[in-house]
């Protein structure tokens, strides 16, 4: 006699989750349990899990032959999040349960041997994938369910153990669905940033180009000898930037989720990301990849800021593979198993030394490097990279008696305001242009359409070509940097004064 049962659950593939059939079939009297449907060796080790969890919750595993089909079975399954559906289609295929035909609850959940829920990564975009399929309700674990009640329109239950599901199902059990306020959520999780810009004593001149970089979304490296402050700003600029929008936050989150870097008991990433991975990532680790591609550190980035201290230390083809998610926004990774786009809006801030022993140029300590491995040391970076960064900053050692000083400078959340205005001005500005938010993202038609020039403001831009041997990606981002601006300073045509700042901030152009 040959018995079926037919329970749904989730998968992803990227940041994105559709739906899958649990399919079980139970035949014949021989042991045998086999699960198709590309399932990775995370989802085959799910038989013994699944066969203690049923034993060790009071139920009986049945004799014969046990199939599980995961379906669409042309896509790869991985992770342990079929350990629950599979459960609970066999204890329906062997009549221990009984579901109704029409059920339209998914379910997903990784099982210990005792039959207790464990939670699973990806929460939200596993709630989303089922809510597009139609599905009415989601069973997940306790741990996911604040996570999973972020999605409107689906009913979520939290689960302590595979005994609560039977009881749920059979309708013995009731658990009231997880509610939770999004906008209440949201508005207390949104913290005043623990660093801030007024800490850094001097560096005016840097304090302005961080302000300019945050209002227009521009990429900035720092160039400047040790203990010059880089590091110190860099880790300081998500403290100026604008507070994250709901919308901005929600595709943050699904991506932390994914990775499963959300903060324990934080469902909703609420500020800004702040990455800095060390020179030795590898290309996989900084873009995404694997065998089942996993988002790097510029998708973790999303939304916030990157930073990539000692620039030229990371390896060539790290920073090469940069290049393409720094104009698209979007990285796409395409391996044998699947092909996957991860979101990559960020923002880049960077550091690098003047030279290997970091005081080319300084005033107070003598530079030992010869103008070769000066050379090759800048030269470990390429052109095109450093064209895709906006802002080239010299930044020089802070003097002691600007150190010994008590006063502070500016506190961020005055810099913010003027951020938060400018950006304003950009998003009425760009309305209407899909994908377009901020000054940075300009290109082609859309350049020269908002970023209009007089004569005398070409001629001053054509006169720093001809001296720096600008390219013409520099030339538009001289162009983008004097229209943000422009903007900071609340007047709406580009200005020669604005040209000229902007030529100031490409210190590698000038050297080189």
């Amino acid at each position: 006699m040959r018995r079926y049962s037919k329970t749904l659950s989730s998968a992803l593939l990227g940041v994105e989750g559709y739906l899958v059939a649990v399919e079980v079939d139970i035949s014949g009297v021989t042991p045998f349990f086999i699960t198709v449907g590309l399932p990775d060796a995370a989802v085959k080790e799910s038989r013994e899990r699944v066969q203690s969890a049923i034993a060790n919750s009071g139920f009986t595993m049945p004799h014969g032959k046990v199939t599980i089909n995961l379906a669409p079975a042309d896509t790869r399954k991985e992770g342990p999040i079929f350990d629950l559906p599979i459960a609970v289609g066999i204890l329906s295929a062997s009549q221990q349960i009984l579901i109704p035909p029409d059920n339209n609850t998914a379910m997903v959940g990784e099982l210990s041997l005792e039959g207790k829920i464990r939670p699973v990564r990806g929460a939200l975009p596993h709630a989303l994938a089922c809510r597009s399929a139609g599905i009415r309700s989601i069973i997940v674990a306790q741990e996911n369910a604040p996570q999973s009640a972020l999605v409107e329109g689906i009913d979520v239950y939290a689960v302590e153990s595979l005994e609560e599901v039977v009881n749920l199902l059979n309708g013995s059990l009731a658990i009231p669905p997880t509610q939770v306020d999004i906008e209440k959520l949201f508005t207390q999780g949104v913290e005043e940033y623990p660093l801030d810009l007024s800490e850094v004593k001097g560096q005016e001149h840097a304090k302005r180009a961080l302000e300019v970089a945050a209002s227009g979304g521009h990429n900035i490296l720092f160039i400047g000898p040790p203990g010059s402050g880089k590091t110190m700003m860099a880790r300081r600029l998500p403290s100026i930037l604008p507070p994250m929008v709901l919308e901005e936050a929600l595709e943050a989150t699904k991506i932390h989720s994914i990775a499963g870097t959300l903060p324990a008991g934080q469902p909703l990433l609420c500020q800004r990301p702040f990455r800095s991975p060390h020179h030795t990532i590898s290309d996989a680790g900084m873009i995404g990849g694997g065998a089942i591609p996993r988002p790097g550190e510029i998708s973790l980035s999303h939304h916030g800021v990157l930073f990539l201290d000692e620039l030229p230390e990371l390896e060539r083809n790290v920073l090469e593979a940069l290049r393409q998610p720094m104009e698209d926004g979007v990285v796409t990774i395409s391996r044998a198993a699947a092909n996957v786009s991860y979101p990559a809006n960020f923002m880049l801030a960077a550091s690098m030394n003047p030279c290997p022993c970091g005081f080319f140029g300084s005033p107070t300590r003598p530079c030992t490097c010869s103008l070769q491995q000066v050379a090759r040391y800048r030269q470990r970076v390429s052109g095109p990279v450093l064209d895709r960064i906006d802002i080239h900053l010299e930044v020089p050692a802070v003097p002691f008696d600007m150190l010994s000083k008590e006063v502070s400078g500016e506190p961020s959340a005055e810099i913010r305001k003027r951020v938060a205005k400018a950006r304003q001005v950009q998003g009425q500005r760009y309305k209407g242009n899909k994908g377009i938010y901020t000054n940075s993202q300009l290109s082609g038609k859309l350049l020269h359409k908002f970023c209009p020039l007089d004569e005398e403001c070409k001629r001053l831009l054509a006169r720093a070509v001809d001296k720096l041997g600008l390219s013409a990606r520099a030339y538009d981002r001289i162009t983008k940097l004097a229209r943000t601006i422009a903007d900071l300073a609340g007047e709406e045509n580009i200005t020669t004064q604005h040209i000229s700042e902007a030529i100031q901030y490409r210190a590698l152009d000038r050297e080189l």
